[in-house]
């Protein structure tokens, strides 16, 4: 069982790596383990140059599956500035997903409208994943129909489970202390799409031209 996002250097999980959180000399992947690489949308105002540029440096090292978690937060935007600093940010990973042809990792809070207007004018070939999705079903039906993948955690809507295709959902634990395998048992589905195996099919894809 993947662990498709974690913040804990796990087996079998993509470990995700935010370069505006660690010091540079943390910054180096391990062998034998899949990482994701992004700038979190809290930490937009923090990111330095050197940490955008660290993470299109890490980005193509092939440990490393999909670019994020990026989005758009609008929770934990505290002003203008920050908004319009993580749509920047997220515009960038954008472009590292499609040029890298990596899956795209996304936190979004009280933004999916624009996200889904987003994806629908840019028709990204790359995968777009929701991590940690919580939302209604309604929501989650408007999301797998708007051609996005969603990842769940220890916390959970069962009834947007429910509607949601074993081929477009994945599992993580994110930072909870649970195993994987007991966060999949609780959603009682076993998911058929991985990060790694998303990421293989997209390195198979030509770019668009």
């Amino acid at each position: 069982m993947t662990d498709n996002h974690t913040h804990n250097l796990r087996p079998h999980s993509v470990v995700n790596i935010d370069p505006s959180v660690f010091r540079q000399r943390e910054l180096g992947l391990r062998r034998g383990y899949l990482y994701s690489v992004g700038i979190h949308p809290w930490n937009a105002l923090r990111a330095s140059m050197s940490d955008i540029r660290a993470v299109k440096a890490l980005a193509i090292d092939p440990r490393v599956v999909a670019i994020g978690e990026t989005g758009l937060d609008s929770i934990h935007a505290g002003c203008q500035k920050d908004m319009e600093a993580q749509t920047e940010l997220l515009d960038y990973h954008i472009f590292l997903s499609e040029y890298l042809r990596k899956p795209l990792l996304l936190h979004i809070v009280r933004r999916y409208p624009d996200i889904i207007r987003l994806k629908n004018r840019l028709r990204p070939v790359q995968p777009w994943v929701i991590h940690g999705f919580r939302g209604k079903p309604e929501l989650a039906d408007e999301l797998v129909r708007a051609g996005f993948y969603l990842s769940y955690g220890e916390r959970f809507n069962p009834a947007s489970v429910a509607v949601t295709p074993p081929d477009r959902l994945l599992v993580e634990t994110d930072e909870s202390s649970l195993p994987v395998g007991i966060v999949a048992r609780r959603l009682g589905v076993i998911p058929k799409v991985t990060l790694p195996a998303l990421c293989a099919a997209s390195q198979s894809i030509a770019p668009k031209t």
